[in-house]
C-alpha cells in the first residue's frame, strides 16, 4: 500500500480523501469544540433528564453516576478522536467505517450511517422538545401560562424553525452563536452553582449528596436499589451525546486533523467537570425530595431552584437553562445537517441530489438543514396525543448513536493497516479502544431493561423495539435495493472531473 504524501493544507488532506472543498472553512479550534460542547449541553440534557435519576438511583446516580459515566464516555471520545484525526471529513462515522472495514465496506458504511443519521434526528428532536418543556415551565412561572401539550408543541415549532433559519444564514453566524453558547454554559453553570451554594437556608448533608440511594421504580426484588442506580445512569449517558459534531464540521474547521479530535475529547472532559459541579449544587440544594421529584411543573430542577432560591431568583436560574437549551438545539441542527449533507453526497439518502446541494452564497447545505428540521418535527408530532410514542422514538438516540460511535472504533482495532493521523493515542490506543467498545456493549444491554414496575404499555421500555425497527428497515432496504447501488463514500473530485468541472488537483487516495 503506497503512503500518500503528507498534506500541507486542510484542502489537500480533503482532496486525499477524495473530496473538493465545498463548505466554507471558517471554524476555529475553539468554535469546533463549542459546537460539540453546546450539543452535550449540561444545562439541557442534565436538567431535562434529572428526574430520571431522581426516580431511579437518587443522588448517588446523579453525582457519582455522572462522574463514572463521564469517565467511560471519555474513553469512547478518545477512541473516536484518533480515527477522526486520520479522516477529517463531514461524513465522519460512516465514512470511517467504510475506510476501515477490510470486507463489506459499503455495508458497514450503510448501517453505521443510518444509525448515525436517525440517532442525530432523534437527538435534535429530543433537545428542542426538551427546550420547549423548559420554556413552557419558565412561561408558567413568569406569565402564569397554563402548560398544555398543544402549547408546548407550538413552542417547539418556533424553536426548531428559528434553529433552521439561523443555520441557513451561514457558518459565520453558527460560529458566533456556538462561541457565545460555550461561554453561556460555563458562566451559567458558575452562576447557578454560586446561587445554590450561598442563598438556600439549608442543604442536604454531603454524605447524602454522594451516597443516598432512592428507588422509586416500583421494583422490590433483592438488589433492586442497585438496579435502580444502574438504570438512573441513563440521565448522564443521554446527556453525553452529540460530541461527534466536531467531526461532522471538520470540513469547516481550520487544522481539522488536530482541532476536530481535540474538540471531541475536550467537549466531553469539560462537560464532565462543569456538569459535576452543576449536579452537585442542584442535589445539595434539594429541600423536599418527593415533592420536587413529582412537581406539577414537570421539571424537578425548576422546582428545586424555586424552593432553594425563591420565585424570582429561581426563575432567573431556569432562564439560564432555557437559553442554553436554545443554543444546544441550534448546534444539534448544525451537526445533523452536515451529516445528512455528507450522507446525501455519497448517494445514501432518498433524493440525495436535492439534499447534497450547497448554497453558494452562504456555504451551507440549506436543503439538508430543512430536511433535518422536518424529520425532527415529524418525530415530535405524536407528543400532541401521547408522550409514549415520542419517548419510544427518541429512546433509540442513545443506543443508536453509540452503536454508530463504536462501529468505527471496533473496525480500527481489527484493521492492522490503520495509519494514525497527527492526533493519536500511541501505545494507549488498544486499551482505550477496547474499554470504549466494552462500555457501549454494557449500555446496549442496560438501557433496554425495564425502567419501572409494574410493566404496562405506558411504562414499557420501547428502546429495543426502536432499535430493532431501525436495524430491520435498514437491513430490508439494503438487501432489497441498496446493496446494488450504494458503494459507500463517493469521491466528488472524481465525479466533478468526469463532468468537466474545474477542480483542485487530484491527490492520491488512502489505501
Amino acid at each position: 500500500m503506497s503512503t500518500p504524501p503528507v498534506p500541507s493544507t486542510d484542502e489537500e488532506r480533503l482532496a486525499q480523501l477524495g473530496y473538493q472543498q465545498e463548505l466554507h472553512r471558517r471554524l476555529s479550534g475553539f468554535s469546533n469544540f463549542a459546537v460539540s460542547f453546546s450539543i452535550i449541553s449540561i444545562l439541557a440534557g442534565a436538567i431535562t433528564s434529572y428526574g430520571i435519576a431522581m426516580t431511579a438511583g437518587g443522588p448517588m446516580a446523579i453525582t457519582l453516576g455522572w462522574v463514572f459515566v463521564g469517565v467511560m464516555v471519555t474513553f469512547v471520545a478518545l477512541a473516536m478522536a484518533e480515527v477522526c484525526s486520520a479522516y477529517p471529513t463531514a461524513g465522519a462515522l460512516y465514512w470511517w467505517a467504510a475506510a476501515l472495514a477490510k470486507r463489506n465496506k459499503a455495508a458497514w458504511a450503510w448501517f453505521v450511517g443510518w444509525f448515525n443519521f436517525l440517532g442525530e434526528v432523534a437527538v435534535t428532536a429530543a433537545i428542542d422538545f426538551g427546550a420547549a418543556i423548559t420554556t413552557s415551565a419558565f412561561l408558567s412561572l413568569t406569565f402564569d401560562m397554563e402548560v398544555t401539550a398543544g402549547r408546548t408543541f407550538l413552542i417547539f415549532l418556533v424553536i426548531i424553525a428559528v434553529h433552521g433559519l439561523l443555520n441557513t444564514f451561514g457558518v459565520n453566524l453558527v460560529r458566533l452563536l456556538s462561541d457565545v453558547s460555550a461561554w453561556w454554559h460555563l458562566v451559567g453553570v458558575a452562576v447557578i452553582v454560586g446561587v445554590l451554594a450561598i442563598v438556600p437556608d439549608q442543604h442536604k448533608p454531603i454524605s447524602e449528596v454522594f451516597f443516598e440511594v432512592r428507588n422509586e421504580t416500583g421494583f422490590t426484588f433483592a438488589g433492586a436499589s442497585l438496579y435502580a442506580v444502574l438504570i438512573g445512569l441513563l440521565m448522564a449517558q443521554y446527556t453525553y451525546t452529540g460530541y461527534d459534531a466536531s467531526a461532522h464540521v471538520a470540513e469547516e474547521t481550520h487544522d481539522a486533523a488536530r482541532a476536530a479530535p481535540k474538540g471531541i475529547v475536550m467537549s466531553v472532559v469539560v462537560s464532565l467537570i462543569a456538569g459535576f459541579f452543576l449536579l452537585f449544587a442542584i442535589t445539595w440544594s434539594i429541600q423536599d425530595y418527593d415533592a420536587q421529584r413529582t412537581t406539577e411543573l414537570g421539571l424537578p430542577p425548576a422546582q428545586i431552584f424555586i424552593d432553594a432560591a425563591g420565585d424570582n431568583l429561581g426563575a432567573f436560574l431556569l432562564f439560564i437553562c432555557m437559553v442554553a437549551q436554545w443554543f444546544c438545539g441550534m448546534a444539534s441542527v448544525t451537526a445533523n445537517s452536515r451529516m445528512a449533507y455528507a450522507f446525501a453526497r455519497d448517494g445514501a439518502l432518498p433524493g440525495s441530489r436535492l439534499w447534497k446541494q450547497v448554497n453558494p452564497r452562504t456555504g451551507t447545505p440549506t436543503n439538508s438543514i430543512w430536511l433535518c428540521v422536518t424529520l425532527s418535527t415529524l418525530l415530535v408530532l405524536p407528543s400532541l396525543w401521547n408522550t409514549t410514542a415520542y419517548l419510544a422514538a427518541t429512546s433509540v438516540a442513545v443506543i443508536g448513536l453509540y452503536i454508530a460511535y463504536v462501529g468505527p472504533v471496533l473496525l480500527r482495532r481489527l484493521n492492522p493497516d490503520f495509519q494514525p493521523g497527527p492526533w493519536n493515542l500511541g501505545r494507549w490506543s488498544a486499551p482505550v479502544g477496547w474499554i470504549a467498545i466494552g462500555w457501549v456493549v454494557v449500555i446496549c444491554v442496560l438501557f433496554v431493561l425495564p425502567p419501572a414496575s409494574p410493566i404496562t404499555p405506558s411504562t414499557f421500555n420501547y428502546t429495543i423495539v426502536a432499535v430493532v425497527v431501525v436495524l430491520g428497515l435498514a437491513t430490508i432496504w439494503w438487501f432489497a435495493s441498496a446493496r446494488k447501488w450504494f458503494t459507500g463514500p463517493k469521491q466528488n473530485l472524481i465525479e466533478k472531473a468526469a463532468q468537466g468541472e474545474q477542480t483542485m488537483p487530484t491527490m492520491p487516495t488512502d489505501g
